[in-house]
This record gives C-alpha cells, structure tokens and sequence, in this order.
C-alpha cells in the first residue's frame, strides 16, 4: 500500500463538501481508503489511527485542507491525487463562473439578506462558535452543523440565545424543520398541529415520518445537538425549545425525543413539562426513574413512549382526541403479529444461528435496537454500547450480538456519512454473511434532504451478494429493515420499500418493529 498527501494551505470546504469528494475519490481503481479534511488536531488524531497521517499531514495547520490516499500502489495513489486537484480546481472554477458574488463572512451574508432569520453554520469546529456568535447578536436562529465545539462555548451561546427568545440548535445538530422548512437531513413531511423537540437527530427524523405516515403533520421540529442534555449543558436548549412550543398557539401537542439525559436534566423536563396543559408525550430512551414517572407525570395526556413508534402513535393520538390506551392497543397487536411471523421465519433457521447484527446509519435508530434487543437478550456489544463493558475491541469484529452505528466519527474520518455513502456498509453486510452464527441482520434506511440519491439500490445488490453467499453454505439469512422517510421525500419513500423487498428483505414500518420482530428470531 502507499499513503500520498496533499497540503492545500489555506483552502476551506465545509464537512459536506469535503465528504462528497472524498466519496468520488474513494471510489477510484486501487484506492482503499481517502481521507480529505482541514489539519485540525482532532482530525490528524483520527487520521493517525487510521494509519494515514503523514509528516506532511503532521505539519499542517487547521487553516490547511488535507488530502490523504491510500492505494495498492504509488502508480494508483498518483493518479488519485491528481484526480483530487482536477475536482477543487473544478470546483472553484465552477463558484467563481456563477458571477455573483458571494459572501465570505456571517456579516457580509446578513447584509446581503437582511430578511433572513436562520443561520446554517457548517464551518471547521475552532471557528463555529465566533460565527454563532455574529449570527445570534444579530438576531438569528443557529442551526450549528459544526462539531468540535467546546462545551463551554455551547454553554455560553446557549444561554445567550435563550435570553433573546432565539434557538441555538447544536453544535452537532444535523436536523431542523421550522415552518416547513427542512434544514441539515430532514424529511419532507406535511403540516400539522404535532410539535417536536430533539436531542436526537434520526430520532426527529424517525418520529417525525412515522407521523407522516399515519396522516398526521408537525409544526415545527427543533433539534438541539445530542451533548444538549448532558449534565454540564443541562438541557438548555431542550427546555427552551420545550417552551416556545408550549407557547406556540399551532402547536397542539408536543414530543420530546432525548437519548441518555442526564438525571438533572430529567427533572428540569419534567417540572417544564407540569407548567403547561399541552400533551406532551415523553421518548426519553432511558430508564431513569421509570417508575416515579410513570405515577408522577405520565398520564393519558403527558404517557412516556418507550420506542420511537410508541412516540409517533401516541402524539397522533392526541392530536386526533383519541385515546392513548387505544393507541397502546393496537401496538400491541401489531407486536403479536410480528411474533407471529418471527415464529414462521425462525423455521428456516439452522441451530446455530443464535445471533442477531445491526448495521445502522442513525445514532438513535442504534441506541433504540439495543435497547430492544436488551431487554430479553442481554447484554449488546456495540461501538458505541450502552454498557461501556461491552465496547467492541474492534469496530470492525462483530462478538455475539452486535449492533454497530457506522455514523460514529472512527467510520466517518474522511469519508461521506453513511447516511450518503452506503460504502461502509455494504463491505460489513458481506463480512457479516460469511459468519455461520448469524440469524438475522436488522438496517435502517434513512432517506430524505442530503441523504443518499438511491440507497436501497446501493444497499440491495449487496443483500441479494450475502444471500448468495449463506445459501451456497445451505443457511437462510434474513434482512430486516425498516425506511425513515416519506412518498414526498426526493428518494420516494414506495420506491425506495419496493427495491428492499425485491432485494429480498423484510421491510417493517418502523425501526421499532425491526428491533422486536427480529429480537424474537433468537430469543
């Protein structure tokens, strides 16, 4: 193998530009792997451990775009790189033939729109929160796409814009829609009375289309950043998103999706919840005080949803003036019927095929699965567990039953999100073929704004390779997913469930009906 490096000083490109680049170059003859991001120290640590951090790239300031490639020779890796020149000088070429100009600071593009009232900022992290700064004094909303942003940086912003009636959505913060206006990934998703507040991006995102689907809409979803509702952050922007739909008049009922608050933040919830009499049902994927929630605060009109779609159900329930018991009810059937199918395709399975993999694109679709699994199989290895006993030695080894978020940042260095890239994902469904002990593989598919054109093209024909590869073994191997979306969507939401089901998988409505039906598989 040989590394080359290319050290562009001074040139910026935001994290999905960078992404989509280093996809086109990956996709090369003879190169195995591509890293293209700005020399900050948390990307040099990455690319080290990734094996492709050279003197050059050592060298480099955060000012500096770094471009690293790995091919099977240095004939390939040479060709890659000047392909890589090729596409920045193309790209830059292709900005300036555009003629107008553009601005080049938060100042500058507020200027030219004085009517806007949202900033989107996806900048390298060390300079995100001096732009959320110039875009929150000047009396935006912030949508911070940026990672690696302090904590005490997000503290400070944060209760800025709370002070000033404003959302300071992140940093971290991948999904929005405000008055029907999808921002980061989102789903195209209609109108409604149905309010939503997150700390949990494809946890919006799953929510909010589950919603859709059952004929009912939103008013606004409002994401916060996952560290939101961590201990030191305390739940700010959860809270006060919490209260400007309280104080919304469209907004008839509200959802709160949260994974792992912390225990404080809970409570701060909680009391913010008892403040208004609005539904709010609660998704808060976590155990705390179960019990004294249940009796304090979950009633027929403020119920905790242990799942996403127990979230979705219940909201449309309340905005209908249906009851939630009802709602619960027929959950509950659809689980009967799935364990029914879980009993007939349990048949074709050999007696030794016990275990269960995930291969998911959406941090909160991961958590939710292993929660599910959990609850009747135990402890569930992951690179990013529940239980910190049960981190994987390698993200790349699966032990037992796995379920693996390939969005974490130890898959994502250099490369398009999985989200857009489905790369990463199809070499793992192989790999997880091969394995004799394997019952059942679980996927989510998340389509929508900034996802993927075609991924149940992309994820199909690597399915219908695994099958192939159990069948010649005389072993049955079972997909099951699930596809976060809508029929409005760009990727269409029918179209994307029929190539699924002609790849051969079993296609559920939710992710929570994946994780249960293929739970009961090997229990």
């Amino acid at each position: 193998m040989s590394v080359l490096t290319l050290i562009q000083p001074g040139v910026y490109r935001d994290s999905v530009a960078l992404m989509l680049l280093a996809r086109e170059l990956g996709a090369l003859p003879g190169v195995s792997a591509v890293s293209v991001v700005m020399g900050t120290p948390a990307n040099q640590a990455v690319l080290r451990e990734a094996g492709l951090l050279t003197s050059e790239a050592q060298a480099a300031s955060p000012n500096d775009l770094i471009i690293a490639i790995q091919a099977q020779d240095e004939t390939r890796a040479r060709a890659a790189m000047t392909q890589a020149q090729t596409m920045l000088a193309q790209k830059a070429s292709s900005a300036q033939a555009t003629g107008a100009a553009r601005p080049r600071t938060m100042r500058s593009a507020i200027r030219a729109l004085p009517e806007a009232n949202v900033a989107v900022i996806s900048v390298a992290g060390q300079y995100a929160a001096a732009q959320a700064w110039d875009a929150l004094r000047a009396g935006l909303h912030v949508l911070l796409f940026s990672d690696h942003v302090s904590v005490d940086d997000e503290v400070a912003l944060k209760e800025y814009a709370g002070a000033h009636d404003l959302l300071l959505m992140g940093p971290g913060a991948g999904t929005a829609i405000l008055n029907g206006v999808g921002l980061g990934f989102a789903n195209a998703v209609p109108r409604g009375d149905i309010g939503i507040v997150a700390a949990a991006g494809t946890g919006l995102q799953e929510v909010s289309t589950l919603i859709a689907k059952a004929g009912a809409g939103i008013t606004q979803a409002i994401g916060t950043g996952g560290r939101d509702v961590s201990e030191k952050v305390g739940g700010k922007m959860l809270l006060h998103g919490l209260q400007m739909l309280q104080a919304d008049p469209e907004t008839r009922v509200i959802v709160v999706v949260s994974k792992l608050p912390a225990d404080s933040v809970v409570d701060k919830l909680m009391a913010q919840v008892a403040q208004s009499d609005k539904p709010t049902v609660l998704a808060l994927m976590t155990n705390y005080k179960l019990q004294m929630t249940n009796d304090k605060f979950a009633t027929r009109h403020s119920p905790l949803a242990t799942d996403l779609r127990q979230a979705a159900s219940f909201a449309v329930a309340l905005s209908r003036g249906e009851s939630v018991d009802d709602a619960r009810q027929k959950i509950a059937a659809e689980d009967r019927a799935l364990a029914g199918k879980a009993r007939a395709l349990k048949r074709k399975l050999n007696a030794r095929q016990n275990f269960l993999r995930g291969l998911y694109s959406g941090g909160t679709l991961c958590e939710e699965t292993m929660r599910i699994w959990q609850a009747a199989l135990g402890g569930i290895w992951s690179n990013a567990p529940l239980d910190p006993k049960l981190q994987l030695p390698d993200s790349n080894v699966s032990k037992r039953h796995t379920v693996i978020d390939l969005g974490e940042e130890e898959f994502t260095i250099g490369r398009p999100h999985p989200m857009i890239d489905q790369e990463l994902r199809v070499k793992r469904i192989l790999q997880e073929a091969r394995d004799p002990r394997i019952a059942a593989i679980a996927l989510d598919v998340v389509i929508g704004y900034g996802s993927n054109a075609d991924p149940a093209s992309e994820l199909g024909a690597a399915i219908r390779e695994a099958k192939q590869i159990a069948a010649q073994k005389k072993r049955e191997l079972i997909f099951v997913a699930s596809v976060t979306g809508t029929d409005s969507d760009p990727q269409n939401l029918a179209r994307q469930t029929d190539t699924l089901k002609q790849a051969g998988v079993m296609v559920l409505n939710s992710n929570a009906a994946v994780a249960r039906l293929t739970r009961a598989l090997v229990e």
